[in-house]
């Protein structure tokens, strides 16, 4: 299947959709690696907020006291744009808010900590000490509403990627202000950043009397609809929509990585469902993208290409924007090693079924790589195995995606990262492969005898016991006269440890003993913590529905495995 969107992926992170949904998007998972690092980030940002609003807020009065002492605030303007100076009116409360990062190759959502991008300092001078306090506290404190929408809103806040703060800084922000009101609700976007890479707009919920209210929209069965289109009123297709929330503030943003040169369109929102009431909220955000596109600069490659353990690798291009610098490139089987692999693929294809085992194994490429400075300093890393962890992992990174191309093998990547300051010449430095093949790795299971003595294996540097394979009990809430459903699943516990860097496990089938095959859904984690044994401990679990009885003897199969393969000779790319 196709990558789900971000608001899929947080549906499911949240158990929201129906089981379905929750086990395509299952297994879709287990070899997509940008859909992954996003789970895992979802995480991390339901952690961050349990964290910050525990945090005492501000007293009432302090607002007031800082500004009456401060001169109004001069927003930088963009090349082209004439400067405005602009005192912000106050809203209603504000609450911290961390935006979901869509990510790149080689990830699975294991528990570990997102390493934060270093502070921006936002005000020359402190005018007060109480300011500077203020300022000093960023993600630790609740902003108190007329004080952050003073500096800037949203975008100009800790609570935005770092891309995103830089192109507010450098005028490509805007205040919106634009509402909507039925059923006694006001649906309202207050701010938004657009670039040529991707436009973000915050938004409220309110009711009458101005509280926020419950900002999830929900995008199923056409119920709210949020789209982009031309200058001609035409949908645009784009690449990627995200959504992200903190209580009292929500965050809808677009990817235009397909839409090159595009210098205006309009964001559509048509909701007909919020807060739980039936009703009809529609607004139009005009964007206009003139000024980005002068400030946006595009390097295309041409023959910029290497081959590295059955891996080709063509650049594409670079581009500089406000916002987000992103690096297009491709990766691809060569052919010698695509043969083999397809012939591997059509023995499992013809024992297990096409589906199970061609479609579902999501077999391909990716690669790591980091990017690197004139004084060769590292800046950002990609799918790099870092010092402590099991798993791999990104510096510096905003969002990747990979598109299936027309061989199997054949991606094509865009990922981007935090613009650097300044006109830093930087260099792409490949670092490894990975390659997601077939394997014909078998293990048997006695499922009773489990219940004594549980089920040792290693395979490729993963130690691994089976704990417990048994049937359970499964409770969902859905909306229908029946709101609880039950669901009886069979369900695989392993746990173990890992060596870094070690094969990944992909997609398993489970066969019983008449023949039949079953899907096995994965999900799992690898820790940072180490065993006796110094490798990092790890845990599997595998489901499985539709299993009417469970025999005396099951047979487990590994359709297919993650390898990386590190590159010696490494291949040096200028960006600039």
């Amino acid at each position: 299947m196709n990558c789900p969107t971000a608001d899929k992926l947080s549906q499911y992170n949240d158990a929201l959709l129906s089981q379905q949904e929750s086990s395509q998007i299952h297994a879709h998972i287990q070899t997509c690696r940008h859909c992954q690092l996003l789970l895992e980030t979802f995480a991390n940002e339901e952690q961050f907020l349990k964290e910050t609003l525990q945090s005492p807020g501000l007293p009432e009065e302090f607002a007031e006291t800082v500004l009456n002492q401060l001169q109004p605030y001069e927003q930088p303007a963009a090349p082209g744009r004439k400067l405005e100076k602009k005192v912000m009116l106050s809203a209603p409360g504000r609450k911290p808010w961390k935006k979901a990062v869509q990510a790149a190759p080689g990830r699975k959502p294991w528990k570990k900590a997102v390493q934060a991008a270093p502070r921006r300092k936002m005000w020359k001078k402190a005018m007060l000490s109480a300011a500077g306090l203020v300022l000093a506290i960023g993600l630790g404190s609740s902003l108190n509403p007329s004080f952050a929408q003073w500096i800037g809103g949203l975008f100009s806040t800790d609570q935005v990627d770092e891309g995103l703060r830089l192109a507010a800084n450098e005028g490509f922000a805007q205040r919106v202000n634009l509402e909507a009101e039925d059923q006694g609700l006001t649906f309202k976007v207050e701010d938004m950043v657009a670039d040529s890479t991707r436009v973000a707009l915050s938004y409220q919920i309110l009711n009458k009397k101005g509280k926020p209210q419950d900002l999830y929209l929900d995008m199923q069965d056409g119920r709210n609809e949020v789209y982009a289109l031309d200058k001609n009123g035409a949908r645009i297709e784009v690449s990627g929509l995200s959504w992200g929330n903190a209580d009292d503030y929500g965050v809808i943003e677009f990817s235009l990585r397909e839409q090159k040169g595009l210098e205006q369109l309009t964001v559509k929102f048509d909701l007909t469902e919020l807060n739980g009431k039936n009703g009809s909220w529609q607004l139009e955000v005009p964007v206009d993208l003139k000024d980005s596109l002068k400030s946006t600069t595009i390097l295309a490659f041409s023959d910029t290409e290497t081959s590295r353990h059955g891996v080709n690798i063509a650049m594409k291009e670079v581009q500089y924007a406000p916002s987000s610098n992103e690096l297009v490139y491709e990766t691809s089987f060569t052919d010698e090693e695509r043969s083999k692999i397809e012939a591997q693929i059509k023995v499992l294809e013809e024992r297990f079924g096409k589906e199970k085992a061609g479609t579902f194994a999501n077999y391909g490429t990716a690669i790591q790589y980091h990017l690197e400075n004139e004084e060769n300093k590292t800046v950002y890393q990609h799918n790099t195995f870092l010092k402590g962890k099991g798993h791999t992992s990104d510096v510096g990174m905003l969002q990747g995606m990979g598109e299936n191309m027309a061989t199997v093998g054949h991606m094509r990547w865009n990922e981007s990262f935090i613009p650097q300051k300044g006109e830093e010449r930087l260099n792409f430095v490949l670092d490894g492969v990975v390659k997601t093949v077939p394997s014909d790795f078998t293990v048997k299971i006695k499922p009773k005898e489990l219940k004594k003595t549980p089920l040792s294996f290693e395979y490729e540097g993963n130690y691994i016991s089976i704990k417990k394979a048994a049937k359970e009990s499964r409770y969902s809430l859905r909306k229908a006269l029946m709101p609880i459903q039950k669901e009886t699943i069979f369900k695989i516990e392993m746990e173990g440890s890992k060596e870094a860097p070690s094969s990944e496990f992909g997609a398993w089938l489970l066969e019983d003993d008449k023949g039949n095959h079953y899907t096995a859904y994965h999900s799992g984690s690898i820790l940072d913590a180490k065993d006796e044994n110094g490798r990092y401990k790890t845990t599997i679990d595998l489901t499985v529905y539709g299993m009417d009885e469970v025999p005396e003897e099951l047979t487990l199969h590994l359709l297919s495995v993650t390898r990386y393969h590190e590159v010696e000779d490494k291949w040096r790319v200028p960006l600039k």
